[in-house]
């Protein structure tokens, strides 16, 4: 019976476990879901890290190839982030070029790495005018529950962080271009981004880090990302403003759950060494 009034009233269905001071799921408003996170498991990728927020499950695998720097920037590397949302994460999901949704979540990514500034796009540079890495970075999300964001960023970062690349010896004067794997560098993460999605309902209602049902039913979302040592990006959809009480406490929340999450993947990338090590 409960299923069935949840898909006949969902809107009901979640205010009435809001009246009760609790949500569908059991938590609090300001209540996070467990995260757990695994790097190094796509042994075909340069690097790679699976990163789950309750059910959400998002898998990021990094490429990196070299390639000719941007006319622009010529001492700088680049780095191209693509979202993909699979019919087997959500029903809402087809077959086919990416979405709207996948499209402003690689935008939205974009965005946090740069403002973070978690890499040096001049250490991906191997020789200036003609040659840089270019890292493809392809995130997959294999479940969609909610906060979506929040779990492509704690992917990519946790990739990126044990992301070596192979030696490359390159000639001015004949263009030569010589790979080494067997000789492979760390690039340096300046800083780990950690975002954290919040939901507004009415009267001025706040939870945290929402389900698919609650942002599909929320008046607006926003998104905090905090790098070490501030705040890095701020999005925040259509809908209701957001009171300055409310914001504060959000900036208060993404960041003392950023600390918790960099704690977590500085763990799976200990995890890792060790097991590589034995």
């Amino acid at each position: 019976m409960e299923t069935q009034f949840k898909t006949i009233h969902p809107a009901k269905y979640l205010r009435d476990h809001f009246a009760s001071s609790v949500r569908p799921d059991g938590r609090d408003f300001t209540a996070f879901r467990p995260v757990s996170v695994n790097v190094g498991s796509i042994t075909q990728a340069d690097s790679s890290a699976v990163f789950k927020i309750g059910n959400t499950s998002v898998v990021c695998g990094i490429k990196a190839e070299l390639g000719t720097p941007k006319a622009e920037i010529p001492e700088y590397g680049y780095i191209v982030p693509n979202v993909e949302l699979t019919p087997l994460s959500s029903p809402k999901f087809r077959p086919g070029p990416p979405g709207v949704e996948a499209q402003c979540l690689s935008k939205l990514l974009e965005r946090i790495l740069v403002n973070s500034e978690a890499i040096d796009l001049k250490d991906l540079c191997i020789h200036k005018d003609k040659l840089v890495w270019v890292l493809y970075c392809d995130l997959i999300c294999i479940d969609y529950d909610g906060s979506v964001i929040d779990a492509c960023v704690g992917s990519l970062i946790a990739a990126l962080q044990i992301l070596t690349l192979p030696t490359v010896e390159y000639t001015v004067e004949t263009g030569a271009i010589k790979v080494i794997p067997q000789q492979r560098i760390n690039v340096p993460l300046r800083q780990l981004a950690v975002s954290s999605t919040f939901a507004i309902f009415e009267h001025q209602l706040l939870i945290t880090d929402p389900t698919e049902d609650e942002e599909r039913l929320c008046l607006s979302t926003i998104t905090i990302a905090f790098n070490e040592k501030q705040i890095c990006f701020v999005h925040k959809s259509g809908g209701v403003p957001i009171s300055q009480n409310l914001l504060c406490k959000c900036i208060s929340k993404a960041r003392t759950r950023g600390e918790q999450v960099r704690k977590l993947i500085a763990a799976a990338v200990t995890t890792m060494k060790k097991n590589k090590s034995s």
